[in-house]
């Protein structure tokens, strides 16, 4: 697994619920967020997956939520790529509040979509390797 790259975010309070707390929804959002700046990171747009023909498609995401968070709240969101053999890879993301509190930890599968023949590619962290100008931000 890479050292995680991480993203600061603050808590917007239109992003709570009735209770005062995030919603849930928006975990996703700010995991999402922490990986497409990851990806911009790197040096990979989104021009440049479609270029090739592939596009990241998020087919698990399994979230658990530690402790609430308020409006105001800054929290850093964290994103680790683990890579295996197959055509699919995990990321890890936790979501820690400034004072290093963990207020959420996500686990996803993910992988790259071929997106003429609508069929997951074979090797992505080969894609990402390549089209990357910093492949060690994806631990490659």
């Amino acid at each position: 697994m890479s050292e995680p790259f991480s993203v600061r975010v603050t808590v917007r309070g239109y992003e709570t619920d009735v209770q005062g707390h995030l919603n849930q929804s928006v975990y996703i959002n700010y995991a999402e967020h922490a990986r497409w700046s990851l990806l911009h990171a790197a040096g990979i747009s989104q021009a440049a997956l479609i270029g090739r023909g592939v596009g990241p498609v998020a087919l698990e995401t399994t979230i658990r939520y530690r402790r609430e968070l308020l409006a105001g709240d800054e929290v850093d969101v964290t994103c680790a790529f683990e890579w295996g053999d197959g055509k699919t890879f995990r990321i890890q993301q936790t979501i820690r509040k400034a004072d290093g509190t963990i207020a959420a930890e996500l686990t996803s599968v993910g992988g790259l979509l071929d997106l003429e023949n609508r069929r997951m590619i074979k090797n992505p962290h080969g894609y990402f390797r390549e089209l990357a100008k910093d492949p060690g931000l994806f631990g490659l």
